[in-house]
């Protein structure tokens, strides 16, 4: 066909092929002919989602679950025809914890979103002292900030809440889903839901109970899900149902190929052929090139083109972490382990950032007399504890759960995954960042950015953006034909 259009997608985990599968919908419904192939030097595809079963153990090595108030992953799972296989969370009378001076103090469910909208619970949990309290409650009367500049989640919830308030309960649930440091990171650019809070109502907790008050919003019919969802048999489900998808829909998918550079040719105003060579030495021409690749690999490719994106992109941070699997006998831990996990806040000086309960948790991870644990570590500031060896890091693993929750025996199963440079980090000025790299781009129509370096972390973040990436090139591509 003189008029197929082709592209490239480089990266291969759920940010790449969330777009080539939203580029064949969306070429579809424009008319356009497409070929598409998708690139990863990685052997498997999916990147950090990777599901392991040993036996009648199924550990994930990446995130174990996703948001179902944040609608994409549920629709995605529902046109790959998923929807039976997904899971809510265990039913039980506890939920998380947050350690702090020496115990375990329990979450209400409605502090897991990062604030209290349902405020008898939290003042009856003992996490805070009677000062603490106090403090908190003077966010009804505290001025609201006039000021747009970015401000960091640690100083806004110590101006909203107080220090004891952001240390015991704000930071360790940040720390759990960035594994970050919150001096650090961008209020706006990870929850610019407080922000809307605090300029609308003038106090989040005003807020957050109004919010409460006038009731959810409407969500998709179908089965009531809890806060996190999962699939039945891990999150590996989801790759290979879009993989399979992708291929019937005649997606070339290049596994084990590394990309050494990209080359830029124009025949005539506006109009670019994007040339990816690879290690082998070959090249794949294409008329618009999607980069799904963390911030600091799309900074290498995107540098001979314009160093001034390179420069942003190589701004944008990231952490390492690891997660340790364990599983012990049910009987020598029951006492130990109750509800869904806890976290640590920064202020204890811990090393162990949170640990999942994951077999009560989550059904079908274990046998019913085995108990499935996953320890977090690692994350901005912590990161020294990963340069153990696996035998010394899970002796200190061990450590903390005996001191914590009184976990002494010895597990029966152990699996380790060390995640470098996986896990990004949204800085103070990470949007206005985004705006310069997209302003320092703007010349290469067709040349697209997405994945979870840019505007949201989680899995329903990252295959939403696979998709507005997708729009962005089937307009590139409808002008073209016009």
């Amino acid at each position: 066909m003189s008029n197929l259009r082709t592209i490239a997608v480089i990266g291969g985990g759920i940010s790449g092929l969330s777009t080539a599968y939203a580029l064949h919908e969306q070429a579809a419904a424009a008319g356009i002919p497409i070929r598409c192939t998708v690139v990863d030097s990685a052997p498997v595809w999916g990147g950090k989602i990777i599901t392991h079963r040993i036996g009648d153990l199924v550990t994930e090595a990446g995130p174990d679950s996703f948001l179902s108030q944040k609608p994409a992953g549920l629709e995605l799972c529902d046109k790959l025809g998923l929807t039976d296989q997904l899971i809510n969370t265990n039913e039980t009378g506890k939920r998380a914890s947050v350690y702090s001076r020496g115990r375990l103090h329990e979450l209400p469910e409605g502090l897991v979103m990062i604030a209290p909208s349902q405020l008898g619970p939290f003042l009856r949990s003992g996490l805070l002292s009677l000062a603490g309290l106090a403090r908190m409650g003077l966010d009804l009367a505290v001025p609201v900030k006039r000021s747009q500049d970015d401000e960091s989640l640690a100083s806004f919830f110590r101006r909203r809440v107080g220090r004891q308030a952001f240390e015991r309960m704000i930071e360790p649930l940040m720390a759990g889903i960035y594994a970050g440091d919150a001096e650090q990171m961008s209020l706006q650019a990870t929850f610019p839901r407080f922000v809307e809070l605090e300029q609308q109502y003038g106090s989040v907790i005003r807020g957050m109970m109004a919010s409460r008050k006038d009731g959810p919003p409407a969500t998709r019919s179908g089965p009531k899900r809890t806060m996190f969802i999962s699939l039945k048999n891990g999150l590996s489900d989801l790759v290979a149902a879009l993989v399979h998808r992708l291929t019937d829909q005649g997606v070339t998918l290049r596994g084990n190929c590394v990309v050494d550079a990209l080359r830029v040719r124009s025949h005539q105003p506006g109009r670019w052929m994007y040339d990816v060579i690879l290690h082998d030495g070959s090249a794949l021409s294409v008329d618009s090139l999607v980069l799904a690749t963390p911030a600091y690999v799309s900074a290498e490719l995107v540098r001979p083109l314009t160093p001034i994106a390179g420069g942003l992109l190589e701004m944008i941070p990231y952490s390492s972490t690891a997660t340790i699997a364990m599983a012990y006998p049910r009987a020598a831990v029951s006492s130990a382990a109750e509800g869904f996990g806890f976290v640590v806040p920064r202020a204890e000086g811990r090393d162990l950032i949170a640990a999942t309960w994951t077999s009560l948790k989550w059904p079908h991870r274990a046998p019913p007399d085995q108990l499935l644990v996953r320890c977090y570590v690692g994350g901005v500031g912590r990161e020294a504890i990963l340069q153990l060896d696996d035998q010394a890091l899970v002796a200190r693993v061990r450590e903390e759960l005996a001191s914590m929750c009184g976990v002494t025996a010895k597990p029966g199963f152990v699996e380790i995954n060390r995640w470098t440079r996986a896990m990004p980090q949204y800085t103070l000025g990470h949007l206005e960042r985004l705006n310069q790299i997209e302003a320092a781009l703007s010349r290469y129509g067709g040349l697209v950015l997405t994945g979870a370096g840019y505007r949201g972390v989680g899995i329903p973040d990252c295959i939403r953006d696979g998709a507005l990436a997708a729009e962005r090139v089937i307009r590139y591509l409808s002008g073209e034909r016009s």
